[in-house]
């Protein structure tokens, strides 16, 4: 019996260039699930360090806001009759409510000794601030303010106030021409209010106003704890304040710029100083306002942040955000080393790589937690470089494209780096790297087949 011939293997037929293309790029863009996956894991450990902020904030009074002196005075208007719309008398009822009075000018400095606390691995900047208040009231027009009532000077009170009372650390007292009085915590008839969206702790004491043509002068100091941020309303018609501190990352916001600042190099060495001068036009309020009126002082908030500048979630955040580009052009290099080489790459070894890079993240914010962005970047970094570079050395067999893929991928973290530490000018440094590298892989491939089939093996 004769044997049949043995029938000759056809070739195998491997993807077109072009479909192992759009493979590699299906491939980049389902990167993104893990990245998302580090993304959440980021929160997560953002929300523990705002949870740790709070608590120690509880403890020592959290982000602190301060009220300069102002006066309260209750009133009254008294039943009385109207005409409305229709030429018809009516009867208005009783209305009753609260003054208050701002004084005509207001100065306001407070002086501020920092540190840091840790819980675990989290570090929150805490603050202890000595503040003194300087108020010059001029009374004798604050009745033509309310035509129609009556206003109970007998039962006026000095506020002031603060967003926790945790954070006192003494008694608070306030000089009023010369007298000293203690101030207490407020009891009836001194009301709650939010003059920046937030329920004040407020601090009052008795005042005697027979004489209301007499200029009045007060003056309060007080001691306060706090983490993050200070803050003083303008208080006064025309306003002034003062923040200085020893905090090296002061950052200041609220409703206006101080008018002068320094936080240069030199001026870091001992701290930063700050000043803010408020024009009664600017502050946006009379000088005489009905307590509902309260919660718009908010918007003269003076403040400043003390920046953590070893925070590393804002910076880990922002190189996440470039992670579909990165991982896409560390596969684009892979690609032209398989196009340009006889090894055909598995898309299983392309979602390894992919995964490689990833892991990246999590090496980056594990260690960024312990010994800060900067070392953090070049630990996580070099690993993930020599890993990924390596990898393409041995699966392609060849030294020099190890080489090529340090170089490459060196390249590619250093302006990942970049990128992070330039907050202005990322979007575009990023744009721009991003076009430069595309023009150059359509320049490097330009020869290719798209089209062409290779024999698996060639």
């Amino acid at each position: 019996m004769d044997d049949f011939p043995t029938p000759t293997p056809r070739p195998h037929k491997g993807r077109s260039k072009g479909t192992k293309f759009l493979v590699v790029c299906a491939l980049a863009v389902l990167m993104a699930i893990p990245a998302l996956l580090v993304f959440a894991l980021l929160m997560e450990r953002t929300n523990r360090a705002e949870g740790v902020a709070r608590e120690i904030g509880d403890q020592m009074g959290g982000e602190q806001v301060f009220l300069g002196p102002v006066i309260q005075i209750p009133y009254v208007i008294p039943t009385r009759t109207s005409t409305d719309e229709k030429g018809n008398r009516v009867v208005l009822a009783q209305e009753s409510g609260n003054l208050i009075v701002f004084p005509q000018t207001g100065k306001a400095s407070a002086a501020t000794k920092s540190d840091v606390r840790s819980r675990s691995i989290f570090r929150v900047p805490v603050y202890t601030a000595d503040l003194s208040f300087d108020a010059a009231f001029d009374l004798k027009d604050v009745q033509a303010s309310r035509p129609g009532a009556v206003l109970m000077w007998d039962k006026a009170q000095l506020v002031t106030g603060a967003t926790d009372s945790r954070g006192a650390r003494k008694d608070i007292v306030a000089q009023i021409n010369g007298a000293s009085v203690m101030l207490a915590p407020s009891g009836p008839g001194v009301t709650g209010f939010s003059p920046d969206g937030t329920d004040f702790d407020l601090f009052a004491a008795p005042l005697s106003l027979s004489d209301t043509a007499t200029p009045l002068n007060i003056k309060v100091g007080m001691t306060f704890t706090g983490t993050r941020k200070l803050g003083i309303l303008a208080y006064g018609k025309s306003s002034e304040a003062t923040i200085t501190g020893d905090w090296k990352y002061p950052s200041f916001g609220g409703g206006f710029l101080p008018a002068t600042r320094q936080t240069d190099e030199a001026a870091r060495q001992g701290g930063f100083s700050a000043q803010w001068s408020v024009p009664f036009i600017a502050r946006g309020l009379p000088a005489v306002i009905d307590q509902s009126q309260m919660m718009t002082l908010g918007k003269s908030e003076l403040s400043v942040t003390f920046v953590e500048p070893t925070n590393p979630y804002q910076s880990v955040g922002r190189s996440l955000k470039y992670a579909l580009l990165f991982v896409g052009l560390v596969f684009l290099t892979y690609f032209l080393f398989e196009s340009t080489s006889k090894k055909e790459l598995h898309p299983a070894q392309y979602i390894l790589v992919g995964l490689a890079q990833i892991t990246f993240y999590l090496l980056l914010l594990s260690f960024a937690e312990r010994i800060g962005f900067d070392a953090a970047f070049v630990v996580a970094a070099g690993a993930t470089v020599t890993l990924i570079a390596g990898y393409a050395g041995l699966i392609f067999h060849s030294r020099w494209r190890f080489m090529a893929a340090f170089a490459v991928f060196s390249a590619l973290y250093a302006l990942i780096y970049v990128l992070m530490r330039m907050e202005d000018y990322a979007l575009l440094v990023g744009a721009c790297s991003a076009f430069l590298v595309i023009a150059a892989v359509m320049v490097l491939t330009r020869n290719i087949n798209w089209y062409g089939n290779r024999a698996e093996g060639e």
